[in-house]
C-alpha cells in the first residue's frame, strides 16, 4: 500500500500534463485504498466488474456463461424485484458497488436493503454509492466460490450483513446464512422445503425451484410468503417507521 501511495504521489508531482492525467488500469491482485480503487475503476470503463476485498482487487472474467451465471443471476434479480414490489420501504439492487468499509468495496450480484428512512442500516451517498451494510446480499457463485464462501463471507459478517445467500451453481447447492450475534449460522428450510428469511417476512424461497431454474416455482413460493400475515405486519411497521421520522 505504501509503494502504491508513493507511485501515485510521484505521478501527480510530475510536470508533464500527460503524466499527471494518466490513471493506471485496475489489475487482479492490486493492493489499493478504496479511494484509489474507485479512481482506477472509473477510469477503466471496459471493466464489467471489479471488487476490493480486504484491500485486494478481484476482477470478474470478461465473459459470463449462461447456465452458470447469467440465468441464475436473472432469477435472483426477479425474485427480489417481486418482493420489493410487494414491500414498500425496501429496495433491491443488482451488481452495485458497495462501500462497506475502508478496505472493502464488493460488487455483489444482488442486495436487498431497508430504506434508511424506514430504519435501514445503509444509506445512499451524495455521489450515488451504497454506504454501509445492506441487510441481505446474494452472490451467484461459479468461478468465485472460494472468495464468496471465505473472504467475502468474513467481510459481510464483520460488517453486519444480516443475511447472506450464496448460490453455488456448479455444485447445484444453496447456502443461506443468518447473522446471530457475531456468527453466521445456516438458515434451515421448513418441512415444505421453503427457506424463509428471518429479517424480511414473506421473503420465501423454494430451494428446489431455484436449483431447477423453475421461475414459476420461485414466484409461487414468494407469492405465498407475501400473502401472509407476517408480511402484512412488516409492511405496516415500515410505514410506521417512515411516518415517525
Amino acid at each position: 500500500m505504501g509503494q502504491n501511495a508513493r507511485m501515485t504521489t510521484q505521478a501527480f508531482a510530475s510536470s508533464s500534463p500527460a503524466s499527471a492525467a494518466h490513471t493506471p488500469s485496475l489489475a487482479n491482485g492490486d493492493r489499493l485504498s478504496r479511494d484509489e480503487f474507485e479512481r482506477r475503476y472509473d477510469a477503466t470503463p471496459r471493466i464489467k466488474k471489479a471488487e476490493l476485498i480486504e484491500g485486494i482487487v478481484f476482477m470478474a472474467p470478461p465473459a459470463l456463461r449462461w447456465d452458470e451465471h447469467a440465468r441464475p443471476d436473472g432469477l435472483i434479480a426477479g425474485w427480489l424485484m417481486h418482493y420489493e414490489a410487494a414491500t414498500p420501504g425496501v429496495q433491491m439492487g443488482h451488481n452495485a458497488s458497495i462501500r462497506i468499509d475502508l478496505d472493502n468495496e464488493p460488487q455483489p450480484d444482488a442486495a436487498l436493503i431497508i430504506l434508511p428512512e424506514c430504519g435501514g442500516q445503509s444509506r445512499v451517498s451524495a455521489d450515488g454509492y451504497i454506504e454501509g451494510a445492506p441487510e441481505l446480499i446474494v452472490e451467484v457463485s461459479a468461478s468465485t466460490v472460494s472468495i464468496d464462501m471465505n473472504a467475502k463471507l468474513r467481510v459481510y459478517r464483520r460488517n453486519g450483513v444480516r443475511e447472506y445467500v450464496v448460490w453455488r451453481t456448479e455444485e447445484a447447492a444453496l447456502d443461506w446464512f443468518v447473522l446471530r450475534g457475531s456468527e453466521y449460522v445456516p438458515l434451515t428450510a421448513g418441512p415444505d422445503g421453503i427457506l424463509r428469511s428471518e429479517l424480511f417476512p414473506g421473503l420465501w424461497l423454494s430451494a428446489t425451484a431455484l436449483l431447477q431454474r423453475d421461475a414459476a416455482g420461485i414466484l409461487e413460493a414468494l407469492n405465498r410468503g407475501v400473502a401472509g400475515d407476517e408480511h402484512v405486519a412488516f409492511v405496516s411497521s415500515l410505514k410506521a417507521r417512515h411516518s415517525s421520522r
